[in-house]
């Protein structure tokens, strides 16, 4: 097992105490109300206090978390979590348990928020939809052992709710412990700050191998937001440096990519109309639709994941074997020097540092991507001499970086200046012979080895304005937050964000949640368990314990299948099963099929709900919001749909009581089959497929489908 997943199962126990919370107070609530003489709307405001507390903390966790981290944030949530607890146990009246449960919010919100985000900033691509889905695992976990204890309470003559509601604080010591001890800071929240050098180590911890400088050079890129990408096909092909026989007039198309290894470089043409086969060429445009009314992001992110013939896309042929990969734990073919004590020692020597460095900031995050030498000298050097002295070609950046994206280095040549910029790859189209082709490739002398015949068509991903790292985190740090707020990519982001919380919140997931016991015997479910000799109260929690437990492998279906199938894919398949058994409980509750078969239909239906739900609509939202954001609002833009999360949340759940006294289960679960019908539609329209791409690709990919969506309008 590794440190990524590791570290995202200790970050996950705020979730399991989510989790907890959730199943204590759905059991306790129904001793609070007899005990204290509760109104509906008062027993409405006790379940619904801790979304109001974690609504409350939502609006502002976002911006403290981007300003002082994710790590102290959420130890500051198990804090929460362990006060409430306490204070649970103690309440003597109805005021102090408000209070309690408001401080329980508290805990909640920051977890539910910051936990998803700080899995994302700490998963390999490959695998962080799978560690995303262990908050949805481990919060219905903490569920069914919560049942467990309250159904076993249930069994005592005088059960006390108060010594359910505190036993929370219990696991929140452990939480506590493993915040202050354990978690690491995320990598890409301290490579924002400029802490290159605790980045760095966090980084070899979490993927148990010294070279990470692919991945370090993959989340600088990600500090910017905004600018100008393009996204591009070539055809590539193997280069020697050292060939001279190259023809003048195809040296002015040649795009020079640049490999980790002295020796070892690319070059790429732009593809034709003709020999086009990747990418752009599948759909020529992103405004060409063939569905009316469906977003261009949504066929643009597609393009990525259809399958290609006679090739896997990983670019793992003779032709990119130098490019490595994020995931290998097997040492470089090199010995490559640290980006921060190379750094240093060229601060030293050309003089450029930050006036603001800290001693831990490695003065700034200067030059670990591009080499002033190699700019200065222009392109009067050799390509053999840039080699030397460019950092790039010592460092081994041109590395995997996740989801068999590929990232290197272009030089180009604008008004007689020259620069380099980073580009992202995609193998588009199987490796093929140059001989006998159609295509022609400029090649230099065949490279080495078998690959020299070799080229492959790439999707290209652009940037067109490539920074120094400290002028790069500069202008970061220039922006404000309203302007990157506005830049067409992150829009597009929030509304797909923003327009799941609100549909899965309304689709009533968490209001059933929190009254399964009161919703199952008003279904009557005693009838089925009366040969058990269990009262109304215990047959409800009994079957809440089982329905929790039965979520569990379906939970562990959707760890299974979530870098495999995607998320929308999950999404677009399990919303119908919602959808059905929702119809089949409202002709349950409609018609009268008798009491034993009433009970049957609504305990079946509820289970299916919630063992679908658990597989798609209740882990995706929170996946797809830590992904699609650029790590300069990540934690804000996330803050900003979770508010929207809770109260949709405090709506459903305070308002569920009302709704079941006056229009009863089927007019309750009717509204929620129809919003669930909405969802379907809006994420068969407007959410795009995310499975394996590295978060700052997915984000230059809004940047790039925004932009071009905009021009087509």
């Amino acid at each position: 097992m590794n440190g990524a997943t590791l570290v995202a199962i200790a970050a996950t126990i705020g979730n399991f105490l989510q989790g907890w919370d959730n199943a204590t107070i759905a059991g306790a609530v129904v001793y609070i109300k007899r005990e204290l003489e509760l109104t509906a709307a008062v027993e409405g405001l006790i379940v619904a206090m801790s979304l109001i507390g974690a609504t409350v903390i939502t609006t502002c966790s976002g911006t403290i978390s981007d300003s002082v981290g994710r790590r102290p944030m959420l130890i500051v949530s198990s804090m929460f979590y362990f006060l409430s607890g306490i204070i649970m146990l103690w309440s003597p009246n109805v005021y102090v348990l408000l209070l309690a449960r408001l401080l329980d919010g508290f805990g909640i919100g920051l977890a539910v928020t910051l936990v998803p985000l700080y899995i994302s900033e700490t998963a390999p691509s490959e695998i962080r939809g799978q560690l995303n889905t262990l908050p949805q695992f481990l919060g219905s976990g903490g569920m069914f052992l919560a049942y467990c204890m309250v159904f076993s309470m249930s069994l005592l003559p005088s059960p006390s709710w108060r010594l359910m509601l505190g036993v929370l604080s219990i696991p929140s010591l452990l939480y506590f412990a493993f915040t202050v001890f354990y978690l690491p800071e995320s990598p890409r929240w301290l490579v924002s700050k400029g802490r290159m050098v605790e980045a760095r180590r966090v980084l070899q911890k979490l993927r148990g191998r010294e070279d990470v400088s692919g991945e370090m050079a993959l989340l600088v890129e990600g500090l910017a937001v905004g600018g100008e990408a393009s996204l591009e096909e070539y055809i590539i092909g193997p280069a020697d440096e050292s060939s001279k026989d190259q023809n003048p007039t195809d040296e002015e198309d040649t795009i020079k990519l640049y490999g980790p290894e002295a020796g070892h470089s690319w070059i790429a043409k732009p593809a034709t109309e003709q020999s086009r086969t990747g990418l752009i060429s599948r759909h020529g445009s992103v405004a060409n639709q063939s569905v009316p009314l469906m977003d261009p992001l949504v066929t643009l992110f597609g393009s990525v994941h259809e399958k290609l013939p006679e090739t896997s896309g990983s670019m793992r042929s003779m032709l990119f074997a130098n490019f490595g990969s994020m995931l290998s734990t097997a040492e470089a073919n090199m010995k490559h020097e640290e980006w921060d004590e190379e750094s240093l020692h060229r601060g030293e020597d050309e003089g450029y540092t930050s006036e603001d460095a800290g001693p831990d900031e490695d003065d700034n995050l200067r030059s670990p991507l591009m080499s002033r030498q190699a700019t200065e000298t222009g392109h009067h050097e050799s390509l053999s001499e840039m080699r030397r002295h460019s950092s790039l070609m010592h460092g081994g950046e041109a590395m995997g970086i996740g989801g068999g994206w590929q990232m290197a280095v272009k030089w180009s040549e604008k008004d007689g200046e020259g620069g380099f910029k980073r580009v992202y790859l995609h193998q588009e189209g199987p490796v093929v012979s140059r001989r006998g082709s159609l295509i022609s490739v400029t090649c230099g002398g065949g490279g080495d080895g078998d690959g020299g015949d070799e080229y492959t068509h790439a999707a290209a991903l652009v940037r067109q304005q490539t920074k120094e790292i400290s002028g790069a985190t500069e202008t970061s740090g220039n922006v404000s937050v309203l302007s990157a707020l506005l830049e067409p990519g992150v829009k597009r982001a929030l509304i797909v964000g923003i327009g799941l919380q609100i549909l899965q919140q309304f689709s009533g997931i968490n209001g059933v949640l929190y009254y399964t016991p009161q919703i199952l015997q008003q279904a009557g479910v005693g009838v089925l368990l009366a040969n058990l000799g269990l009262g109304a109260d215990s047959s409800s929690f009994l079957v809440s314990t089982l329905t929790n437990f039965l979520m569990l492998p379906c939970i562990t279906v959707a760890m299974r299948f979530m870098d495999i199938a995607g998320r929308r894919s999950l999404l677009l398949t399990t919303i119908p099963v919602l959808i059905l058994s929702l119809i089949a409980l409202v002709i349950g509750n409609v018609f009268d099929f008798g009491t034993v078969a009433h009970a049957v239909i609504s305990t079946v239906c509820v289970i299916v709900y919630f063992c679908t739900f658990v597989m798609g609509y209740g882990p995706i939202p929170n996946i797809l919001c830590s992904e699609i954001f650029p790590t300069r609002v990540r934690g804000i833009c996330i803050a900003i749909c979770a508010l929207v999360f809770w109260i949709c949340d405090v709506i459903v759940t305070y308002s569920l009581p009302v709704m079941l006294s006056s229009i009863g289960l089927a007019g309750v679960f009717g509204i929620y089959a129809v919003v669930c019908v909405i969802s379907w539609v809006f994420i068969f329209l407007r959410v795009p497929e995310t499975k394996g791409m590295p978060l700052e690709v997915i984000t230059e990919f809004f940047a790039v489908g925004a932009k071009q969506g905009a021009k087509s309008e």
